[in-house]
């Protein structure tokens, strides 16, 4: 039998939406920080099982998500629970089993981690047929759970918070298999800055009231640019920084759109950088994604939601809400409403930096690869007992 090569960890990611991808990669940072020992392996699960058709589901779950938000909505929370509908569901998108095995074989990982949750299907298929005995961890990246994330075979849950873990035991998954670390967040969200340098770095003014704009990998905030001109209705002049991601289309838009607006406007593209943007930000409005927002709580950045996709951004919004870490507008109007409230309200903003400290964010990413280390080292214990019970 081939060895294995001890120090392995396959980390499964997927490219339908930013945030599965952002926690792989600061999975693997995590890693080669900590246990630099030990060698993470990113592959994106979906163009390694589906490498014909990923760009096209891929594309239509983003346009669906877009121009169906209700339809997405409502198969959403009739597979929330286990039921006849979500197993169907399961089993329709849990297909991919050869090439899977063929990248364990390829790759000998000690641990699989999936970012992703059709990678954790697969692998708990495989688990359940005998075809593998790797230990897997499956890292949830929102603030809620749903069945498309839950499998028999799955060793161990990492998740962002307690009420997350709650909701999984009431799902019946055993709560030593759970831990809530957090959702892991990259390094540069951790770490210190010098804002006069920010402001200077990327020609920003510092003696404006600062409101960062995100709308997720899609750079979509409610209805574009119509939503963002409304906030000419505000009393005083802000600085807006609007992260348009890859739509193009949308940051072209802008530029002629918001070219008379009162506002100073800074527009960009997809960043790297969103870190330091974040560092001298007074808020953010934004789409609820789960990465996003956990971000900006290691920012201790308070948050204005707006218009969340039906599903799993409505279910973060209801807990960042709950948490006092954001608040939501409902309307255009509205948005203008709370932007001018909260910019004029010092001690409310204070309070929501304040209430971002409960969740311990800076963190997760290291207290999540413990979990990983350590659910790789009971698996080598257990095999190591049974191969001398064996011999």
């Amino acid at each position: 039998m081939k060895a294995v090569n001890k120090g392995k960890i396959l980390i499964l990611t997927g490219n339908y939406g930013d945030g599965h991808i952002q926690v792989a990669q600061a999975i693997h940072e995590a890693i080669q920080i900590r246990f630099p020992s030990l060698e993470p392996v990113i592959f994106d699960f979906m163009e390694w099982v589906h490498p014909y058709s990923n760009h096209v589901s891929r594309f239509l779950y983003l346009q669906g998500v877009k121009k169906f938000p209700q339809l997405y909505g409502y198969i959403y929370q009739k597979t929330r629970r286990m039921n006849t509908f979500s197993r169907m569901m399961k089993t329709i998108f849990s297909s991919g089993i050869g090439r899977m095995v063929k990248l364990i074989e390829e790759v000998e990982p000690t641990v699989v981690v999936s970012t992703f949750p059709l990678a954790a299907a697969v692998m708990s298929k495989l688990k359940s047929y005998g075809l593998t005995d790797v230990p897997t961890v499956t890292t949830i990246t929102d603030h809620t759970d749903h069945s498309c994330w839950i499998y028999p075979c799955t060793d161990q849950y990492i998740v962002g918070s307690r009420s997350v873990r709650d909701s999984l035991i009431d799902l019946g998954v055993e709560e030593n298999r759970i831990a809530d670390t957090g959702i892991p967040i990259r390094q540069q969200f951790s770490q210190s800055f010098q804002r006069d340098e920010i402001f200077a770095k990327h020609g920003l003014e510092p003696h404006l009231p600062t409101v960062l704009v995100m709308g997720g990998g899609c750079g979509l905030i409610g209805d574009g640019s119509s939503t963002l001109q409304e906030l000419d209705a505000l009393p005083q002049p802000i600085q807006l920084i609007i992260v348009c991601g890859h739509n193009e289309k949308l940051r072209m838009e802008l530029e002629g759109n918001l070219k008379d607006s009162k506002h100073r406007i800074h527009l960009t593209g997809y960043i790297n950088y969103v870190h330091e943007l974040m560092a001298i930000s007074d808020l953010m409005i934004t789409k609820p994604g789960g990465v996003t927002t956990f971000e900006a709580i290691a920012m201790e950045l308070p948050m204005l939601l707006y218009k969340p996709i039906p599903g799993q951004e409505q279910d973060n919004a209801k807990f960042l809400v709950r948490s006092g870490v954001a608040i939501q507008a409902e309307t255009d109007r509205d948005l203008t409403d709370l932007l001018a409230k909260l910019l004029s309200n010092r001690e409310l903003l204070q309070q929501m930096k304040e209430n971002s400290k409960q969740f311990h964010p800076k963190e997760s990413a290291f207290a999540s690869v413990e979990i990983i280390k350590d659910t790789k080292e009971s698996h080598s214990r257990i095999q190591d007992l049974m191969y001398s019970f064996g011999s």
